[in-house]
């Protein structure tokens, strides 16, 4: 009896043993599970930068050439007369287009101002202006940009005739690929060599601001009214469930709103930055109250009970105790949001924010691009410049957006409690 007893209290154990050993190893395979997945996830936005900057180094160069431009008595026009109001209009007078042709000619042979970009002699007039003392100079040395035609040679397109023309250019280190700043200050324009992403970055700003502005206050109000105040009834319920539905509803469908309603009241704004903040702000805001109202949940009633035993009215007791520590969760609801809204593309084409804009805006109401538009647009090109260039501004969104981030993330660090 005593050998059958322990026969089953051995046979006990092994299960138990076997159980656990079984327990153990499925923890052991969904930790590596877990940890393989963080490390994919890793290599995967790894991958994602590395191919988007290798890619987008090439759109922050362009073709430049590289020769000599006599100054000093060439030009009929007083350091005085760069302080007024046109300075580039006096160089112009004065003949700097023809001298950079002539020197161009002479320094890189009989077709070399056929090489040259149109208007490239717009930037040795800015830096001219920049610096008036160079008017005395003998000879200064430039590097203006090439032609189209001319920096598609140099890639290994265009015709042969061309193409040797770019070889020779380049082995006597006349024809280089240069880091071109500004392609950080310019705007839009119909030629890769010259166009810039500085007026659809002061659009997304303007835009973003907009957006904030509006759906940030009024999805806090919102989502505080709907915790704090509303009574529990069909009408609250529907409210709720419309909030959650339109949290899912497709973006491009918001700009559909924002063409009926927005556009119908200011049709003066189209494609403005008021009025693309405004739509992307419909589709913000719904994320921001579910967040808020996530958030506002999360705060302990032994808070509000506190502060109501402490004589606090009810007004106080939200704006006081709960909003500020349901902040950084309606902050992190809030990164979340704007992200989305930064990327957005459809409901801004909607509303007609795909024009040609060849300035920067000059404030909310002006016409404007944004960066996933103008990247939009130029990746249609057939040019392969304008693909360059798309991979850059690329890059330029993707910084854009970890700049946004990383500020909305200090803010929630800066204002997080922990009870």
């Amino acid at each position: 009896m005593s050998d059958s007893f322990d026969s089953i209290q051995a046979q006990r154990r092994a299960r138990m043993q076997a159980g656990l050993a079984k327990r153990y190893r499925a923890e052991r395979n969904f930790r590596l599970l877990g940890l393989g997945a963080i490390v994919f996830s890793a290599l995967v936005l790894a991958f994602l930068l590395i191919s988007m900057t290798s890619n987008g180094v090439a759109g922050f160069k362009r073709a430049e050439l590289r020769f000599e431009v006599p100054l000093k008595g060439q030009l009929l026009v007083d350091a005085s007369r760069l302080q007024q109001a046109d300075p580039l209009g006096a160089l112009e007078s004065a003949g700097l287009p023809m001298l950079v042709d002539s020197a161009a000619d002479a320094a890189l042979g009989k077709d070399g101002s056929t090489y040259l970009a149109s208007g490239a002699w717009r930037d040795l007039g800015a830096r001219i202006i920049a610096h008036p003392d160079l008017l005395n100079e003998d000879k200064i040395d430039v590097s203006l940009p090439a032609s189209d035609d001319l920096a598609a040679a140099q890639r290994g397109g265009g015709e042969k005739a061309l193409q040797d023309a770019a070889y020779n250019l380049g082995r006597k280190g006349q024809l280089v690929r240069a880091f071109d700043w500004g392609f950080l200050a310019r705007s839009d324009a119909t030629s890769p060599q010259a166009v810039g992403i500085w007026g659809a970055l002061k659009g997304s700003m303007l835009t973003m601001l907009v957006t904030l502005g509006l759906a940030f206050p009024v999805g806090v109000l919102a989502a505080l009214y709907l915790e704090e105040y509303a009574t529990r009834n069909r009408w609250t319920d529907l409210i709720e469930i419309s909030i959650n539905n339109l949290a899912a509803v497709p973006s491009i469908i918001f700009g559909l709103l924002g063409l009926a309603v927005f556009l119908g009241l200011f049709p003066n704004w189209r494609s403005a930055p008021l009025i693309g903040g405004m739509t992307l702000a419909l589709m913000t805001m719904p994320v921001i109250v579910i967040s808020g109202r996530n958030a506002i949940k999360a705060v302990p009633p032994s808070i509000r009970d506190a502060a109501l035993a402490m004589g606090a009215s009810p007004v106080q007791v939200v704006f006081h105790h709960v909003l500020p520590l349901a902040l950084p969760g309606i902050l992190t609801g809030t990164i979340i949001g704007m992200a989305r809204a930064l990327g957005e593309t459809a409901p801004l084409l909607m509303i007609g924010m795909r024009a040609f804009v060849a300035s920067p805006p000059s404030g909310f109401t002006a016409p404007s691009s944004v960066l996933p538009v103008q990247i939009f647009l130029w990746s249609d090109e057939i040019d392969r410049g304008f693909i360059e260039r798309t991979s850059a501004a690329i890059v330029v969104l993707l910084v854009f957006l970890l700049i946004m981030n990383g500020l909305a993330i200090y803010l929630r660090n800066r204002f997080e409690k922990r009870w």
